[in-house]
């Protein structure tokens, strides 16, 4: 289904009013989740501290671990979290005071709104049957809904972030059943939309995904410890070895007594997001069994193939547009070429005091080699175009730099609509494919020629139709958005 609603939604008018004239960011990475429940006893603490930095790319804005212990009371955790890089917020001295053999942590990115302490997870509850820890990556599309809902029966939100809401719908469902997984099967069947959830109670760990799909979640096992994490890079840097992907609508528990699963929700009508391969996921992880970095070299080769032009060199936007270029590169004979060097101090975002600031923010993040582009026809390929004013100013950069011709490619078809399930795609009206054609796009950000994947070889990049979003290209949407977009009050 299409929808309509953009133009006539008050909350996204009043937004794009907001943001009428804002520095173009990077997309939001979504966030990262990590569990492990070692069953010899040890503390996981610092193994999930190096999972989250493993994860870092996925969220830099806050982060945080809450781990417990088995054989202790119910009511033990303990917990860490706060604004910053992982790097920021944790020390030896802190993880040294996180004593528990099973835990959860996360790295979060907000799609919108609020980025404050409040909003940091995991999230830990306290009630009648113990403690309930969770970590979440998604959005829900009838958080609203569901909040207004318990808000009514006496709960109390500390947080504006959809989380909170699974938080207490599982804690409620677990006073009427005899298991914390039969809690969050109930609770999954009165949410909607997009979710991994890694949730640790008093004695078990738990890990589940939506019916769809949309957020990827893998396990791992190490020794006699089990994992849960977003991505299997996670699972390299703390040395466990990938056991499977957690499967859309399964849940899977880890007990004393190894892994059960539940795949009762299982309905084989998966919406995979797409842009976990062109962008999103670290290069060396496997989502559902196909390797990133592949992806995004057939995305490269799809776009020579389709988008030929003489041209001396390739070169890629970095970080995920380098596997797009190789593949380009591959698959048109034109060299492979590195033309920028990027600051990897510089973090998502930076002080910009004033509105003039922001015309150097480009170049504090990356800087062109003169040497390689001078005199060049160059062909380069970056992952998306949002509102387009990032894309003109590195095409500027190239040319100011000596080239001779810039030949634009983008490792993904245009963004026409807002995405609801996640991913940090702005409103219709903030996007620049929405209001202007491919040649009015190729003028604008003064390329010399412009070329999108095309939408119906996505399927490519994932090896088949297994069953992928591609809403934010089609305004297809597997789950129907909500009435007014939330994102701006309830986010993850």
């Amino acid at each position: 289904m299409k929808c309509d609603r953009q133009e006539d939604c008050s909350v996204c008018r009043n937004k794009a009013c907001i943001l009428t004239g804002a520095e173009e960011q990077e997309l939001g990475e979504e966030c990262g989740v990590f569990g492990m429940y070692d069953l010899d006893g040890a503390d996981v603490a610092s193994s999930i501290y190096y999972g989250l930095f493993s994860l870092q790319h996925r969220g830099q804005e806050s982060c945080g671990i809450a781990v417990s212990r088995t054989d202790g009371e119910k009511r033990n955790s303990q917990m860490i979290k706060g604004m910053g890089l992982v790097n920021d917020v944790f020390d030896a001295e802190k993880l040294e005071k996180l004593r528990g053999d099973i835990g959860v942590g996360h790295v979060r990115y907000s799609t919108a709104g609020a980025s404050i302490p409040e909003n940091t997870q995991p999230l830990v509850l306290n009630y009648i049957k113990g403690t309930l820890m969770l970590a979440h990556n998604g959005n829900l599309v009838n958080a609203l809904d569901l909040r207004r809902e318990l808000e009514l029966n006496g709960a109390i939100f500390h947080t504006t972030i959809d989380s909170e809401v699974i938080a207490y719908l599982i804690a409620r469902e677990r006073l009427q059943v005899g298991t914390a997984e039969e809690a969050v099967k109930l609770a999954m069947q009165r949410i909607q939309g997009a979710y991994s959830l890694v949730v640790a109670s008093p004695r078990k760990l738990i890990g589940a995904r939506d019916p769809y799909g949309f957020r990827p979640l893998c396990i791992g096992k190490r020794d006699n410890a089990y994992v849960f994490a977003s991505e299997t890079c996670a699972l390299d840097t703390v040395g466990a070895e990938f056991v499977r992907d957690v499967a859309p609508g399964e849940i899977v528990t880890v007990t004393p007594n190894g892994l059960t699963s539940d795949t009762s929700m299982v309905t084989g009508e998966h919406a995979r997001c797409i842009f976990e391969y062109i962008y999103f996921a670290r290069p060396d992880s496997y989502i559902d069994g196909v390797c990133v970095h592949s992806s995004r070299l057939t995305a490269g080769r799809i776009l020579a193939q389709d988008y030929p032009v003489e041209a001396d060199i390739v070169v890629g936007v970095p970080e995920s547009g380098n596997a797009a270029a190789m593949g380009y590169s591959m698959e048109s004979g034109v060299p492979y070429g590195t033309a920028f060097v990027k600051n990897s101090y510089v973090g998502r975002t930076f002080i910009k005091p004033k509105q003039s600031a922001r015309e150097s923010s480009v170049m504090v993040k990356l800087n062109a080699l003169r040497e390689v582009v001078k005199d060049k026809r160059v062909v380069m390929i970056d992952d998306s175009i949002v509102r387009g004013t990032t894309c003109a100013r590195i095409v500027k950069m190239i040319k100011d730099a000596g080239a001779r011709q810039v030949h634009v490619r983008i490792s993904s078809p245009p963004f026409l609509y807002p995405c609801y399930f996640g991913t940090d795609v702005p409103s219709s009206d903030q996007l620049i494919a929405s209001k202007h054609s491919v040649e009015e796009i190729c003028e604008l950000i003064g390329a010399d020629s412009l070329g999108y994947l095309k939408e119906d070889r996505l399927k490519e990049l994932i090896g088949g139709d297994m069953g992928y979003c591609h809403a934010c290209f089609s305004g297809d949407y597997p789950v129907a958005p909500p009435k007014c977009d939330i994102r701006g009050e309830y986010d993850t």
